[in-house]
């Protein structure tokens, strides 16, 4: 975890071979939300890019690198204190050397994050 005590895995649901759910936990008192923003805090989005990347591992049990956002949306704000529980689902394919996950992150009915990316495989 490049971030520890940032988030915690709630809970993952495989639905089938390239579609996850996965709820998280953000923990509001972590000291990211001190300086992102003082008295009004807000998850940053390289964060949530982060997470996804750290849950897209442990489904591949492999060690990524972004290589290639081809969609990133920032839809609403995630302020941890109101929503600290979101829901995550993932479309993640493997094809040679690639890996491709889509996300959409979301807390209660609100879509907070709509995310396409392309990782490489670390050897």
């Amino acid at each position: 975890m490049l971030i520890p005590n940032l988030y915690t895995i709630k809970n993952t649901e495989k639905i089938d071979e390239n579609n996850f759910k996965v709820q998280i936990e953000l923990n509001p008192n972590h000291q990211v939300f001190e300086g992102h923003f003082p008295n009004n805090p807000i998850t940053p989005g390289v964060c949530m890019m982060q997470i996804i990347k750290e849950i897209t591992e442990g489904f591949v049990s492999k060690d990524l690198f972004l290589s290639k956002v081809s969609n990133v949306k920032f839809m609403a704000t995630i302020n941890p204190f109101i929503n600290p529980i979101l829901d995550l689902s993932l479309n993640v394919v493997c094809e040679n050397n690639e890996v491709k996950v889509k996300n959409s992150s979301f807390f209660e009915t609100t879509n907070a994050l709509k995310f396409s990316a392309i990782y490489k495989v670390l050897d």
